[in-house]
């Protein structure tokens, strides 16, 4: 009779500490999309600034050419 209260508390306290296990991982499964989605926001908070940083520096190299070959042209004449 003693075996099987020990049995039913060992097995009691498996199913608490399965429990308690898979309720951790839960938690820390929420957490890690949590912060996933803290990086994606800043990351979309960059792209207009990575955009205009590209701009600036097409139009930089745009200039440069164009330079280049306005006067490539006026030595040719």
């Amino acid at each position: 009779m003693t075996i099987f209260i020990v049995l039913i508390i060992l097995a009691g306290l498996y199913i608490l500490s399965t429990y308690n296990r898979l309720w951790t991982l839960k938690n820390r499964v929420k957490e890690v999309w949590s912060d996933i989605e803290v990086q994606m926001k800043r990351r979309y908070g960059l792209i207009p600034n990575l955009a205009e940083t590209i701009k600036r520096a097409y139009a930089s190299h745009e200039k440069n050419t164009l330079d280049a070959v306005i006067k490539a042209r006026n030595a040719a004449m």
